[in-house]
């Protein structure tokens, strides 16, 4: 599938990719990177074009804006960044999530992955087991969940010609701006993995022309990505060759898999010089050498595929923090959004905002009754005709935190009340030696302890503070190392 590839990972593990492919021979400010199009330095001098490539205009780019107003069809809105100058990013998603964070992130458009929505749908390699069914159902929940465009992963067309027709009119009724459609027999195999085989010149042209058909038939202008897998099966020359032909077909983007070097890259982009091209550059270690927006600007390339730094990111994020939980520990605050973060990324509070539209007046009063936080609230029953009150007159609520009332939280002269005036800390400290927690907590509040180590959640704390509460000054209740080595500790100051 092309290009084979944005959980939740940290930020520095999302930066981890960029510093990369682009940390090789150049290095450029995070401003030359707008809306997911790469926009080169600012150079007053006027290079002269390269005889035969696509590119003929000035180095001097601007950046592209986002369409304002209307939306635009999708396949509109995906013509119209290929007409624009410069190289155009796009990361490859697997569900809503992901395609959402694309789109937060400033990217014009993204790519559907067959291989992340294989591994994160089925928790299977991508070795023909997703169906075109699947496919479409997925397609659909991401193209719903954004507003840019989304180009979608349509591996061989799932069959023959015919089946290519139907595959390409599902994906337009699922709302993709683009399809890619590859040359490989059923079943197929991944990009940049062995046994890959392609079908006949004269077959893999029919699967294109079929797809023109579709698209006719559909009235739409959905933009077919015609790609070949025939330089790892057969050779570069087949490739190129297969890539013309396609052209000739009616493809509007031409993308050669797997190609391996920078010069084969330069001979594919001056095959069809009028008809863009799209580069894969497979993070972690391909067959395509991975190289800078720029130097694919410079080469002749229009699309760039980033197939696998959503899902690789969400990977080690997932084993990073189930290691952690494993060791009896939540996976530290810098690594993950607050729960307020999710919340806004996932469209909560627009959802509250728009639902006030919508709010029947004994909707209004049970919500302005109840509210959601850390306490539990008791609600007094509104008895007002009872009592002879106006109704308008307030509800008043009791909160009642949650505590260990043994301690006296009524202020009572109980020996315990003076828990009240203590505080927990909680420190951890890695095997490295490093300091990875400190907290301090009061003393009557137990059970968030558990939500910030779970490691202790087994331990009888409140047996701990029955034998501390007459004692004056500091105490170490706790000192053990977890199962990941780290030394847990807890004072009673």
């Amino acid at each position: 599938m092309s290009p084979s590839s944005a959980l939740i990972a940290s930020g520095d593990q999302a930066l981890s990719f960029f510093n990369n492919p682009f940390s090789q021979p150049h290095s450029f400010p995070l401003s030359n990177f707008k809306n997911g199009s790469f926009v080169s330095p600012t150079n007053t001098q006027i290079r002269k074009p390269k005889p035969n490539t696509l590119f003929t205009a000035s180095k001097r780019f601007q950046a592209i804006t986002a369409c304002l107003g209307e939306r635009n069809p999708p396949a509109k809105a995906l013509r119209q960044i290929l007409e624009k100058p410069g190289v155009h990013q796009g990361p490859a998603c697997f569900d809503g999530l992901s395609a959402k964070l694309v789109q937060r992130a400033g990217f014009q458009y993204c790519f559907t992955s067959g291989f992340s929505i294989s591994a994160a749908r089925l928790g299977l390699p991508d070795t023909g087991f997703i169906s075109y069914g699947e496919m479409v159902d997925q397609g659909q929940q991401i193209t719903e969940a954004v507003s840019i465009p989304v180009i979608g992963d349509g591996d061989n067309g799932y069959g023959n010609a015919m089946n290519v027709k139907r595959t390409v009119k599902g994906y337009i009724r699922a709302g993709f701006a683009g399809v890619i459609l590859e040359d490989q027999v059923s079943p197929k195999a991944c990009g940049h993995t062995q046994g890959r085989k392609v079908v006949s010149r004269e077959e893999a042209v029919m699967r294109i022309k079929a797809a023109v058909d579709a698209r006719k038939e559909s009235g739409s202008d959905i933009v077919i990505v015609a790609r070949t897998d025939s330089r790892q099966a057969l050779s570069l020359e087949e490739s190129l060759w297969r890539s013309r032909a396609f052209a000739d077909a009616g493809a509007d983007v031409l993308f050669i898999d797997a190609l391996a070097s920078k010069e084969e890259m330069k001979a594919f982009c001056e095959v069809s010089p009028l008809v863009p091209k799209m580069a894969n550059m497979l993070e972690g270690g391909g067959k395509t050498p991975v190289l800078t927006p720029l130097e694919l600007e410079e080469i002749g390339y229009k699309l760039v595929a980033y197939p696998l730094s959503l899902i690789g990111v969400s990977i080690r994020a997932m084993q990073d923090s189930l290691t952690a939980l494993k060791g009896g520990r939540i996976p530290p605050p810098g690594s993950m959004p607050s729960f307020e973060e999710m919340k806004e990324i996932l469209g909560f509070n627009n959802y509250y905002e728009e639902e006030k539209r919508y709010a029947t007046s004994a909707y209004q009063l049970y919500s302005d009754r109840v509210s959601s936080n850390a306490y539990s609230i008791e609600k007094v029953q509104d008895d007002s005709e009872q009592r002879g009150q106006s109704p308008q007159d307030p509800v008043v609520e009791v909160i009642t935190p949650d505590v260990y009332n043994k301690y006296g939280a009524d202020g009572s002269r109980d020996p315990f009340s003076r828990i009240w005036s203590r505080t927990l800390r909680i420190k951890i400290t890695g095997r490295d030696g490093f300091e990875k927690l400190d907290v301090r907590i009061p003393a009557g509040f137990l059970d968030g302890i558990t939500n910030i180590v779970p490691a202790l959640g087994g331990v009888n704390i409140k047996a701990l503070l029955d034998d501390a509460a007459e004692e004056v000054g500091g105490k170490m209740l706790l000192d053990f190392n977890d199962t990941m080595g780290d030394r847990i500790q807890v004072f009673l100051e």
